[in-house]
């Protein structure tokens, strides 16, 4: 089994590499040694899929971290951690969150400008700079070399200023985020735009993008990191929604055809498991 010094140095190491690499989004131990068993070199957690599997909109930072201790513990594979806002506001309170994921197992995790809130959902600039540096100063200050991923939302929340997504991005860059990041880009001219403006890696999320973008494609266009946030969870569950329809609807039962075959999953899950 390797470190938690081990699994970080080689997470830097894919951001180092020529070329993209996928960082897929499981949502619990099981989904995580799939994914692991198939060869992902790497695993990020998703707050939609934990939310989802919690049956809530939301959910708390104490939940996601027990989702990322499953999901560390699970496979020998470097976990990414998607915090969402850490918790908190206020920089220092926000921060405490990056300690705890790396307690958690993760060796990469990520504080985005999102504040929950609908009504003012992005964080003002200067505290959002403010933020991030304090996330960055934590990250600095553990034992291993932890990644720290910079979120601009602002593509989420209707926001679609460029300008100012670039320049939080940039501003986050100045401040020490090892890895940027911008949900809501759709189309590859955006998102080339976006990455030309920066020197650190960009993470690229396909779950809100053209579905049609290709690994090369995105490689192409500067991005290092992709991901697929809460989409593979969307996914299982569109699956389990047409089951339960069907049953409902129609009394019928032709889903079972589909079942994944438990003699392969039962494979994947002792080889993807820790060793």
């Amino acid at each position: 089994m390797r470190t938690q010094t081990e699994k970080a140095k080689a997470f830097r190491a894919l951001h180092e590499r020529p070329g993209a690499f996928i960082i897929p989004n499981p949502w619990d131990a099981g989904t995580a040694r799939l994914l692991a068993a198939m060869g992902f070199e790497a695993l990020a957690t998703t707050s939609l899929g934990v939310a989802n599997s919690l049956g809530s909109a939301t959910v708390s930072l104490a939940a996601i971290l027990d989702n990322c201790r499953a999901i560390a513990e699970a496979t020998d594979l470097p976990v990414n951690a998607d915090l969402e806002n850490c918790g908190a506001h206020e920089p220092k309170a926000a921060s405490h969150a990056i300690r705890l994921a790396a307690e958690a197992g993760c060796v990469g995790g990520s504080i985005e400008d999102a504040t929950g809130d609908l009504s003012n959902p992005i964080y003002d600039f200067d505290l959002a700079v403010e933020r991030v540096q304090a996330a960055v100063e934590v990250a600095r200050s553990l034992p291993f070399p932890f990644t720290l991923t910079a979120r601009a939302e602002n593509f989420l929340y209707g926001r679609t200023d460029l300008d100012n997504t670039i320049r939080r991005l940039q501003a986050f860059e100045a401040a020490g985020a090892d890895v940027l990041y911008a949900p809501g880009l759709y189309d590859l001219a955006t998102i080339k735009t976006v990455t030309s403006a920066l020197k650190k890696p960009f993470n690229h999320v396909m779950g809100f993008a053209d579905p049609t973008l290709t690994v090369p494609l995105l490689s192409a266009a500067g991005v290092k990191r992709i991901s697929v946030g809460g989409a593979m969870a969307r996914v299982a569950l569109a699956a389990f929604l047409k089951c339960a329809h069907e049953m409902k609807d129609h009394g019928a039962f032709t889903h079972v055809r589909e079942m994944a075959p438990m003699k392969e999953v039962r494979e994947a899950f002792a080889k993807g498991a820790v060793a």
